[in-house]
């Protein structure tokens, strides 16, 4: 059975900044969508910011396994209704992979609970993202670490609440460390953070960094959706 997924990107940088348009031309969005449409199991959808209701709507989530997110300048101008509609579909089930400066993003803060604040510094820094859980499924398939020639920095303390698992632990040419790949779960839904990927970075065409959002996806995909719950129970037991 395919992974539905859907790939929402803000697309605002590759439309006014030609360093990132002559990176990305068709968009971030384009460049993951045309990664993942070479996967047999995968079915790829996309949506941005500025598409009625961000290309987000309730039909379009109901229909999505898993949502990855890329925003960074914009976060502030998606609907509140919007990115709550995103963080119920997570604790219904959906599967969400929040990659780089979606830290910031309505819906991810939201799910977190803490302010996801944290340092940084554009800088051409060199990241090696050593896997610090090897036995996860997110790492299967990579070696001891990965290196990527030049990045943006972020650093220590990253204010998340502890992390279910920390798959990548960063180092960077600066010195700093920061937890990369961090997995959550809330309600029914998984979420995986994965921080490399600055627009103005070929990143998301480095084969190794594709490989684990790949792995990412396929891990928070919804596998059993199970009724939860609440509010006045009967008792179990006689009384």
């Amino acid at each position: 059975m395919s992974i539905r997924l859907t790939i929402w990107n803000e697309f605002r940088h590759e439309k006014d900044n030609q360093k990132v348009k002559d990176i990305y031309p068709e968009g971030i969005h384009e460049a993951l969508a045309s990664y993942f449409r070479k996967c047999d199991d995968i079915e790829v959808h996309t949506a941005t910011l500025d598409e009625p209701e961000h290309g987000l709507t309730e039909d379009v989530l109901a229909n999505t396994d898993v949502l990855i997110w890329w925003g960074h300048r914009a976060h502030d101008d998606v609907e509140d209704e919007i990115a709550q509609r995103v963080r119920r579909r997570v604790n219904e089930g959906m599967g969400l992979v929040a990659l780089h400066s979606a830290h910031f993003s309505k819906p991810f803060i939201s799910l977190m609970g803490t302010t996801c604040n944290l340092k940084w510094r554009e800088a051409n820094d060199t990241e090696r993202l050593w896997v610090t859980d090897p036995s996860h499924p997110i790492a299967k398939g990579v070696g001891d670490y990965i290196e990527i020639e030049a990045e943006e920095m972020y650093g220590e303390f990253f204010d998340i609440p502890k992390p279910d698992s920390v798959v990548f632990t960063s180092w960077f040419s600066g010195g700093e460390v920061f937890r990369s790949g961090c997995t959550f779960t809330r309600g029914n839904g998984r979420i995986f953070y994965f921080r490399p990927g600055h627009e103005t970075y070929p990143t998301y065409y480095n084969e190794q960094v594709l490989h684990v959002i790949k792995n990412g996806v396929q891990w928070v995909a919804p596998t059993e959706i199970k009724d939860l719950n609440f509010g006045n129970a009967k008792p179990i037991e006689k009384l």
